[in-house]
This record gives C-alpha cells, sequence and structure tokens, in this order.
C-alpha cells in the first residue's frame, strides 16, 4: 500500500506564508490619518488665509470642512484665533449669517429640483424596478437644513412661539386678587361704623 503524505497542520501553512512586504506592510502599521490636521502652511494667521475662510463659510461650507482642505489650518486653530482677534471673530460671524442664508436658499433649490432615481419594490414573486423623483431624500435634505437654520439662528429661521409681546409696549399681567378686594370692604366698612358710633 503507497504511503501517502501527512497533509500539514493550518498553523503550519500559516507560519510558512510569506509576510506582506512593501506598500501593504506600510499600510498595515501606518497610524490613521488625524481628521482637521493642516495640510499646508495654513497653521499660521494671514489676512489672505482668513478671507478664504470667510468666503468659503459664508457660501454654506461648514467650517470643519473648511478646515479638511488642503493648506487650510486646524478647526482649533481657527477657533483660537476667534478668541485671539475680535476683528477676525466679527468677519467670521457676518460669514456665518451669509452662509445660512446660502442653506436656506440651497433647500429651496432642492425643492424645486426634482431628482430621479431607481427604487426597487418587492413583489409577491417578483422584483420591480421603478424610476422616479426621490422625494424621501429630498425631503431628509430640505428638513435637516431648515433644522440645522432654526437652531443656528432662530430669530430668521426658528418657528420658537414668544408671549414677550413688543418690546417699546410690553406686555402686562395685570391681576386682581378677590381675597383683597374683599378685604378691602370689610375695613372701609369698619371704618364707616367707627364713624357712625363716634357721632352718636
Amino acid at each position: 500500500m503507497p504511503e501517502t503524505a501527512a497533509k500539514p497542520s493550518k498553523r503550519a501553512t500559516a507560519a510558512q506564508k510569506p509576510k506582506a512586504k512593501g506598500k501593504v506592510a506600510e499600510q498595515a502599521v501606518s497610524a490613521p490619518k488625524k481628521m482637521g490636521a493642516p495640510k499646508g502652511s495654513g497653521s499660521k494667521y494671514t489676512e489672505e488665509l482668513s478671507e478664504q475662510i470667510c468666503d468659503l463659510v459664508s457660501n454654506g461650507v461648514n467650517l470643519r470642512k473648511v478646515c479638511r482642505m488642503d493648506g487650510m489650518p486646524a478647526w482649533r486653530t481657527v477657533y483660537n484665533w476667534v478668541l485671539e482677534r475680535p476683528d477676525f471673530a466679527s468677519r467670521l460671524a457676518r460669514a456665518r449669517e451669509m452662509g445660512y442664508d446660502s442653506l436656506a436658499e440651497e433647500a429651496l433649490e432642492i425643492s424645486n429640483t426634482p431628482v430621479m432615481g431607481q427604487k426597487q419594490v418587492m413583489g409577491d414573486s417578483k422584483t420591480f424596478t421603478t424610476v422616479e423623483d426621490m422625494l424621501g431624500h429630498r425631503k431628509l435634505q430640505i428638513e435637516t437644513r431648515l433644522k440645522l437654520l432654526a437652531v443656528w439662528d432662530p430669530k430668521r429661521y426658528g418657528n420658537k412661539l414668544e408671549l414677550a409681546g413688543d418690546p417699546n409696549n410690553p406686555i402686562k399681567i395685570e391681576a386682581q386678587v378677590e381675597a383683597d378686594n374683599f378685604l378691602a370692604t370689610i375695613m372701609k366698612n369698619a371704618e364707616l361704623k367707627r364713624q357712625v358710633s363716634a357721632n352718636e
């Protein structure tokens, strides 16, 4: 009977496998990239860089996304600039207000622009594919923008109901307590009785 070679164990074959070399090995060992870290010489404050940031923010690009772009400073660096430079802080605040308007206009544009897409409908025996306007996705995009605007700028975009009245003519609440009126009447009657008794 011919001899059969014994199959090597899984552990043995795993040990014999060559290790990854080159780029594959480097990718496995390398640490994940830090989000928001400066990719250029953007950590030093310059007027040109601050103008670029304000311009992007005024067009509705959120600050974290701006800070991920090449040559832009880290997000924390920009907030340090806000604390250290009042002029930049006021310009960034105005840019944000303009960005809110841009976001509102974007929501209006989404509502007026149909987006066609494919939708799969599961039947009893078959799956049908229909082409239709993606209303659910568009509604989510619009609602997300409007809810953020209501939080970020409640005076202009919020639905908050305030019972504050006109600042020049505030609401006054006048309450007359029945017990106070009753007590005043008793005191008045007692005074009248005292006067009558004194005259007798």
